[in-house]
């Protein structure tokens, strides 16, 4: 399994870093996205990434840093690349209408396109575990922002390793049995010391690493002052472009 964070930035592209939007391959050829924030075609297009060949994009959650570049991607794989590969496109509840509201919020009709190609949604739950496109997905509940949710955070299980992703959430037990055992784990890390009830922030983190039981873990989704301070953290910090090999 190889991630790829193609876009690492925060709702507001701070440090002119991209929305959040994760590229996932794995040795058996499954190519699948994990978030795809607005703007992430930009740097989909600029990684060089085969729209093509990507099966599933997978949501966390549904803002707009998370979740807006779905309409571009559909209208891309319509009149750009012309796709003809089926497409799933997976999330919490309700997923297909937030996926339809945004369509036409973005281009008002597009959801009525007659798009040649299979287009089917899945509903992802933390009691119901799933597999996409060949990888297996576990959701955990996090806790954000229950108007843009359920909000979702993933384990993913290919090659005989597991990459853990908590989307957006302040801290929350549930990130305890995400982060257990898994190879890798992504966690956004929004600011250095100033708590917030939907983000996490480093000093509430680093005081919960001793139960993170993840062989390595990667700050994400970093606002102005966690940037300001990342040399303070004692974890890594993604970046554009960053590859990840769980």
């Amino acid at each position: 399994m190889q991630v790829t964070v193609v876009g690492s930035g925060d709702a507001f592209g701070t440090g002119g870093r991209f929305s959040t939007c994760l590229h996932v391959t794995t040795g058996a050829g499954s190519s699948i996205l994990l978030d795809c924030g607005a703007g992430s075609m930009t740097a989909i297009n600029r990684a060089g990434i085969d729209r093509n060949a990507i099966q599933a994009i997978l949501f966390t959650h549904f803002h707009g840093d998370h979740f807006g570049g779905l309409p571009s991607f559909m209208l891309d794989a319509l009149f750009n690349v012309r796709r003809r590969a089926p497409l799933l496109i997976a999330g919490p509840k309700r997923v297909a209408e937030w996926a339809r509201a945004a369509m036409e919020a973005a281009f008002p009709g597009s959801s009525g396109n007659a798009y040649p190609f299979e287009v089917t949604y899945l509903e992802v739950s933390p009691d119901m575990p799933a597999e996409i496109a060949g990888i297996g997905v576990t959701a955990f509940p996090m806790v954000h922002d229950p108007r843009a949710g359920p909000c979702l955070g993933y384990r993913l299980a290919a090659d005989g390793k597991v990459f853990a992703y908590g989307g957006d959430s302040a801290w929350t037990d549930a990130l305890v049995p995400l982060a257990a055992g898994a190879d890798a784990l992504l966690l956004e890390c929004y600011t250095y010391d100033i708590p917030l009830k939907n983000h996490l922030d480093w000093k509430t983190l680093e005081s919960h690493l001793p139960d993170l039981a993840a062989k390595r873990i990667v700050l994400t989704h970093m606002g102005p002052q966690m940037l300001a301070n990342r040399e303070k953290a004692t974890l890594e910090c993604a970046e554009d472009g960053m590859v990840i090999v769980p």
